[in-house]
């Protein structure tokens, strides 16, 4: 069995640590093969997935410290065919990369947003005047540290290995305990599992609209380990939600809480069952 993954590249990213350990986890299954796909940007691995281009595609959906990655809930309420196959939580230490002799010689840093959001506190207290710069991904930008001297990057211990760049400063992030939880998204029907991911819009924004559906999960004890709402994109003041709940859609009471929540929503989508995997360390990815 042969298995593409598409992820966030260029390679040196932690969506490929996330899409490498995913592969550890098949590698005991026999006559498993995997080669990973590297994208540029969050969207077109997901569109990797979707169109078949790839089997499966890994993408990050939450940080402990900066939240959910909004184009990813985004792009999955576009999508209508993928599902959840598995979550991966992976602990996310930043570093700072660059051939500057002193972090006083650095003028410009860049990475991912979430990276730069997940060490703003160091940020602004060891490099106060240093432009920011966004990129696609934390390795887009690695590149530019060769040219010029007075510029770094935030991103992992892997990629400065990868790239052979020094590494002017490590675990740069606001909190040390950093993880980000990742989705392994296919086309395939979910695997099953003791966590659930659904979203939907409701028919108007009246008083009460959103305390109906959740109070289906309530009146059942079915707990919502997470809650997120994101705009329609239709009009002002009209949202989506975002809801895990800690159960698996295969259980009875499940199935009647869902066909009476499709009741209270405009629109429902089911992204699946899955189970999480935690993994304490990321050095076994760095080989």
């Amino acid at each position: 069995m042969s298995v593409s993954i598409a992820y966030l590249g260029p390679p040196g990213t932690y969506s490929e640590a996330a899409a490498l350990a995913y592969v550890n986890t098949l590698a005991p299954q026999e006559d498993s093969q995997s080669w990973l796909c590297p994208c540029p940007s969050i969207a077109q691995t997901l569109h990797s997935a979707a169109r078949g281009q790839s089997d499966l595609a890994v993408v990050p959906v939450e940080n402990s410290i900066e939240g959910s990655v909004v184009i990813t809930l985004d792009m999955l309420w576009q999508l209508d065919t993928l599902r959840i196959q598995q979550a991966l939580v992976l602990p996310v230490k930043h570093a700072l990369l660059s051939r500057a002799l002193t972090l006083e010689a650095i003028q410009r840093v860049y990475s991912h947003p979430q990276a730069l959001a997940q060490c703003q506190e160091w940020l602004e207290k060891s490099l106060p005047s240093v432009q920011l710069v966004p990129t696609n991904s934390t390795t887009e930008a690695l590149h530019y540290l060769d040219q010029d001297f007075t510029t770094g990057a935030i991103a992992s211990q892997r990629a400065a290995l990868l790239y052979n760049l020094p590494v002017l400063a490590s675990t740069i992030n606001d909190h040390p305990d950093n993880c980000t939880r990742f989705w392994v998204m296919g086309k395939k029907p979910s695997s099953g599992g003791s966590y659930t991911s659904l979203a939907f819009s409701l028919p108007a924004n009246v008083p009460g609209s959103l305390v109906k559906p959740l109070q289906v999960f309530a009146a059942r004890g079915i707990n919502l380990s997470r809650i997120e709402s994101r705009p329609t994109k239709r009009s002002l003041g009209e949202y989506l939600f975002f809801i895990d709940l800690e159960v698996n859609t295969s259980i009875s009471s499940v199935q009647a809480a869902l066909l009476e929540l499709a009741s209270y929503t405009e629109i429902l989508k089911i992204f699946g069952s899955y189970s999480v995997l935690e993994f304490d360390s990321p050095v076994a990815l760095n080989d």
